[in-house]
């Protein structure tokens, strides 16, 4: 089916429906039977993690900004999940580019927020929002992706540290890493609310806005609220800034953050593209004086008096071409005319 790449999305296709999907795969570590001789294992434990991923993002409604959830199944020590596949490019890709530009990623933060509104008006969290899970289509819409992969991996990390709380949070760092996004101090329509400032903040910037060279870094920062200014992030800085409040009352909610995203595209300036040239603003200023030539006025001054006299310089009345013609023409008619004198006087 494929050479099995664990951690990145492969295209394939659905056999039932032909549909084309994209495919993902997490590795399945060895789990023990609770209560049993040391060294057996529970064959079945891949199995109830899929369903149960399945089963909690099965109320996920159709939306023209969510991808869809197609299917989990474990393949050996694998388990792969399909995802709807659309033409288009991961943000991550684009991202890697440099900072984007604040109405570019305006346009993209508010297909995102209508997705997470339509998932939490259905009861769901998404709680796996980062550059990975968005794809960017041809004509510039984000779609916000990897729902059922990120509900199979915290399935994954609670079956391999549970009941301990502390190896859930191992499992969690082993198969995460230091991700800021997928990182908030609570989980919820909150948490995605923040995931989706941190997302903004790495795009505008080119970094998140909390240190992410190691995991208790990271935590310890987002525990205590140290994180990078916003005024990278231009006319978005606000709006950041209150997705990444500490306090989940103060943080906007998906609906809220559409509206100023919307108001903030309303006052958009044009994009300009090419030289300097292409930047100017219109109307283009013309020359002064009159745009229709008037008679001019030369200013000479007589050497005898020293007095300053005006001469009006007039177009000549006949074109200069016409004057030889019109001279010959002249001339013989009066030839003509003294001849027809002296035959009259004669006769």
């Amino acid at each position: 089916m494929t050479d099995r790449p664990v951690g990145e999305a492969v295209p394939a296709q659905d056999l039932e429906t032909g549909a084309p999907v994209l495919l993902s795969a997490r590795e399945l570590p060895e789990l023990l039977v609770p209560g049993e001789v040391t060294g057996a294992q529970d064959p079945a434990y891949g199995e109830r993690i899929a369903d149960r991923a399945a089963q909690s993002v099965a109320g996920a409604p159709d939306h023209p900004r969510l991808l869809r959830s197609v299917a989990a199944a474990v393949d050996g020590d694998l388990l792969w999940v399909a995802e709807e596949r659309l033409p288009g490019t991961p943000l991550a890709r684009l991202a890697g580019n440099g900072p984007v530009s604040p109405y570019r990623v305006a346009e993209l933060a508010a297909d995102l927020a209508g997705a997470l509104r339509v998932l939490h008006e259905a009861g769901l969290e998404h709680g796996n929002l980062t550059c990975d899970s968005v794809l960017v289509c041809e004509d510039g819409a984000a779609l916000l992706g990897g729902l059922l992969l990120g509900a199979v991996e915290e399935e994954l990390c609670e079956a391999l540290g549970s009941p301990v709380p502390r190896r859930v949070y191992e499992a969690r760092a082993v198969l995460l890493g230091p991700r800021a996004e997928r990182w908030p101090a609570e989980a919820g329509p909150a948490g995605d609310c923040w995931a989706l400032g941190v997302l903004l903040h790495r795009l505008l910037t080119g970094h998140a806005p909390y240190p992410e060279d190691d995991l208790p870094s990271l935590l310890a920062a987002v525990r205590d609220g140290r994180r990078h200014p916003v005024e990278g992030c231009g006319p978005l800085g606000p709006l950041v800034d209150r997705l990444l409040a500490e306090d989940p009352a103060h943080r906007p909610g998906p609906a809220e953050v559409q509206r100023e995203l919307r108001a903030l595209l309303a006052g958009a300036p044009e994009p300009y593209e090419g030289g300097v040239e292409s930047a100017l603003l219109l109307p283009v200023l013309r020359p002064p004086g009159p745009l229709v030539p008037h008679r001019r006025t030369v200013r000479q001054r007589t050497s005898a008096a020293g007095r300053e006299a005006e001469r009006v310089v007039r177009p000549p009345r006949v074109p200069p071409a016409l004057l030889g013609p019109l001279l010959v023409g002249g001339v013989v008619l009066a030839l003509v005319g003294a001849l027809a004198a002296v035959v009259l006087i004669a006769g």
